[in-house]
């Protein structure tokens, strides 16, 4: 199953996270197949960066958000179509 989530870059004590699209096996840091956006907890208010067009696009090829990255775009105001 292919899933859209968060992917780690940050450094110790300092998280930044990639939105990915990859398979559920995969490892968190691991291979992904594509780029969606990004999130950076630190910054105040969090700052969210998303395409639209790729999540909706995923998302009906069939790929499913996480629980984290749903909250995402909850709070981004992204609307699944």
């Amino acid at each position: 199953m292919v899933r859209i989530r968060l992917r780690r870059i940050g450094s110790k004590g300092k998280p930044f996270y990639r939105i990915v699209v990859a398979d559920q096996r995969a490892p968190r840091n691991g291979k992904y197949i594509d780029l969606i956006g990004t999130y950076d907890p630190l910054q105040d208010p969090p700052e969210i960066s998303i395409d639209e067009e790729k999540i909706n696009k995923w998302i009906s090829n069939g790929a499913q958000p996480s629980d984290s990255v749903s909250s995402l775009m909850k709070t981004k105001g992204i609307e699944v179509k």
